[in-house]
Formats: C-alpha cells, sequence, structure tokens
C-alpha cells in the first residue's frame, strides 16, 4: 500500500456497464485495486458506442482502462458457477442492472454477501432501487430531462436544452467511488457487508445542489446571475465573461471606457444593472461583435476580469496550459492503429505506456489468467472455454 496505490490488495468484482458503475470501478483500478471485468462474449456494450477501433471506443477505454478483462455467458450455469468462485474473496462488487435484473441472474447482495461475507455491493440504477420509477430503463439524457438539468440549461429561445458530455453518468460515478471509499475504510473496524444504492437520479440531483436547493427554498427559479455576464458573440467566436463584484463592474466600465456607468450609484450594485439588463446590452453586445475573442481575452485579462475563450475540444488540447500541466497523456491501445489521448488522473502521476494502469483490456484478454488465480484446473477452464461458458480473447 502506498498514497498512490492505497487500494493494493482489494479485489473489485465489476459485472457493471455503461459509464457510471465502469468509471467508478476504473478509478478503483487506477488507485491500486485489482478489478475484474466481467463481460459477456460480445462485450460490454460500450464497446460499440461511437466509432470503434478493434473492440474499443472512447466509452470502453475511459471506463475500464486499468482492469482486467474476464469474459463469462452468464446465461450458462457453468458460467454461473465459475463466478460465484471468482467472488468468494471480493472486496467490492458493481453491477448497474436495473433493479431485479441481477437477482435474476443470480447475484443479488444476499446471494454475494454470503459469497464474500465482508463485501461492498455497489448497485448503480437509473432511478434507486426503490420508488414507482425504479424499473424504469434510464441514461444520462433522461435524467438530465427529469431532475430539471433541460429546464435549467435553456437557451436564449428558452427550448431546454440536453448537454452533450455525459454528466450524470460521469457526477454518479465519483459520487460511487466515494462512497465505496468510504465503505473501505470502514471495514478496517468493521467487516460488516454494505450494500451501497447508488442512482443517476441523486448523481444528477446533486450536480445541480446549489441551484436545486435556492429553488426549493424560494418556490421559483433563482433570478438572473450577475450582470452583466455570461457568454458573448464576438466577430470570430464567443467569450464568456463574468462581472461578480462591484470592484469588476468597475473594471469592466474602465475597459470599455464606460465612465457615465462607472459613476452611476445605481450600478454599482448587481440589481440595479440587473433591472437595466436590455438597455446594459443593447449598448455592449455590438461592441463585442465588432472585437476578436483574441483581443477582448486580451483586454479583460489585463484589467483583471474572468473571461475565457470558448474552445472546442480540440483547441482546448492544443492550448499551451493544459499541455504544461500534463492533463493529457498519449497511450497505445490494442486496435488503435497510433497513441490515443487520455486524461490523466488528478491525484496520481501521469499515465505512462507499459504501465498496468494505463491499458485498457479487450474481451476476455485475462480469462485464462483470473480463472487460473481463483483455484481453476488447467482442465476446469479449458471445459469452461469449450462449452462457451468462458472466452478467452482472440488476439
Amino acid at each position: 500500500m502506498s498514497f498512490e496505490r492505497p487500494y493494493e490488495g482489494i479485489k473489485v468484482v465489476d459485472l457493471s456497464q455503461g459509464i457510471a458503475g465502469p468509471y467508478c470501478a476504473m478509478l478503483l483500478a487506477q488507485w491500486g485495486a485489482d478489478v475484474i471485468k466481467v463481460e459477456p462474449p460480445v462485450g460490454d456494450w460500450t464497446r460499440i458506442l461511437g466509432p470503434r477501433y478493434g473492440e474499443h471506443t472512447a466509452f470502453s477505454l475511459i471506463g475500464n482502462i486499468g482492469k482486467r478483462s474476464l469474459c463469462l455467458d452468464l446465461k450458462q450455469d457453468e458460467a454461473k458457477a465459475a463466478l460465484r468462485r471468482v467472488l468468494k474473496d471480493a472486496d467490492v462488487f458493481l453491477e448497474g442492472f436495473r433493479p431485479g435484473v441481477i437477482n435474476r441472474l443470480g447475484f443479488g447482495y444476499e446471494v454475494v454477501k454470503e459469497i464474500a461475507p465482508s463485501v461492498v455491493y455497489v448497485s448503480i440504477s437509473g432511478y434507486g432501487q426503490t420508488g414507482p420509477l425504479s424499473r424504469q430503463p434510464a441514461m444520462d439524457p433522461v435524467l438530465q430531462a427529469f431532475t430539471g438539468f433541460m429546464h435549467a440549461n435553456r437557451g436564449a429561445d428558452g427550448v431546454p436544452l440536453r448537454t452533450q458530455p455525459i454528466v450524470v453518468d460521469m457526477t454518479t460515478s465519483m459520487f460511487a467511488h466515494q462512497a465505496v471509499a468510504a465503505a473501505l475504510y470502514a471495514k478496517r473496524d468493521d467487516p460488516s457487508p454494505r450494500f451501497l444504492d447508488i442512482s443517476l437520479m441523486q448523481g444528477a440531483a446533486h450536480l445541480q445542489g446549489v441551484r436545486m436547493t435556492s429553488t426549493l427554498q424560494e418556490g421559483e427559479e433563482p433570478p438572473p446571475g450577475s450582470t452583466p455576464g455570461g457568454v458573448y458573440r464576438c466577430s470570430d467566436g464567443y467569450l464568456q465573461v463574468i462581472i461578480l463584484q462591484e470592484r469588476d463592474w468597475i473594471k469592466f466600465c474602465d475597459a470599455f471606457g464606460f465612465d457615465d456607468w462607472k459613476a452611476e450609484d445605481k450600478y454599482r450594485a448587481n440589481a440595479g444593472r440587473v433591472a437595466d439588463i436590455d438597455l446594459i446590452s443593447a449598448r455592449i453586445i455590438p461592441i463585442f461583435k465588432s472585437k476578436t475573442t483574441a483581443e477582448l481575452n486580451a483586454l479583460f485579462t489585463e484589467k483583471g476580469l474572468m473571461n475565457e475563450v470558448i474552445n472546442d475540444y480540440l483547441e482546448f488540447a492544443d492550448h499551451p496550459h493544459p499541455k504544461a500541466t500534463g492533463l493529457f497523456a498519449k497511450l497505445p491501445q490494442p486496435g488503435y492503429p497510433e497513441p490515443t489521448t487520455l486524461l490523466n488522473i488528478p491525484g496520481l502521476p501521469a499515465l505512462e505506456p507499459g504501465m498496468d494502469r494505463a491499458k485498457a483490456p479487450v474481451i476476455g484478454s485475462d480469462t485464462a489468467a483470473i480463472l487460473a488465480e481463483n483455484g481453476f484446473t488447467a482442465d476446469e477452464a479449458a471445459g469452461l472455454l469449450a462449452s462457451g461458458a468462458a472466452k478467452e480473447a482472440t488476439a
């Protein structure tokens, strides 16, 4: 065990698919756990979601890097028996099915805790284990709609918008990882099994915690934020500007030479500016449109105002700052013709080619090794492979 591998010796059996569960398990692997990704012969469905390289997509890479793959066809009794043997000393078990499905597979909490008496059992679902919606299928966009995220994320035309990055899945995975970390810490003094019910609904709600709390307190949506502020069109793109305090307003007026507004007491407080938002917008919008993002970014930065050019992902990755901070790693992966770009994990040393945690497995890449480690003889493993209950990687 070390600061970089605090989960050394922790065995994780990951049956989850998608991103919320797999990303949680991936974080455990990055911090030193032995994470066994159990997937069917066709693989986790994220392996075919988006552009595919061999058996990988961007989804399967970020969800499985650092894990090992055990391919079992859990429709077969022999595969279920094999999984029970693999589970016997598991510290963490993850599943991400709709409530009831894992029980039909034969690996509900009551069963698994008998096999692994001190297991931390993590169930990640759309709506949670109870309630009228618990058995409905759900993915990130559905929870963006249900929890009010899309309503809060309305465009200038008032139309609710989905955000393309899967923020609900990613947030939920991090809450799940946090809960698992706390449960493993508690296990040092209490070896009892633990059931963790984590839902995308919870993740989505907490993602919006401040705005949701404000709305529930007041019984209505929060008033507009600081004015002026937000996204402004420039001659060649868009700029995000934040005017938060009175001193920011003074700096903004100095930048544009608005001496009349600078002397106006009413505008020193945000409430006064909000009251005249149309008048203020009518004056500043044409100025923004007449200048480039680089011009305004330089001007506002020199004045000490929070602002930034709105980049796309390619522009962001090419910026010197993320390069200087080591945000990205270039890593070879099976099926990819060239090393692909992945994000380094905050708090850990940068990923480098050759590291165990720097490679995502293909389907069944570690089946033979995992079976052997869990007491299967060569003949038993061969029997599982011959029957189709287990599968090895083909390349």
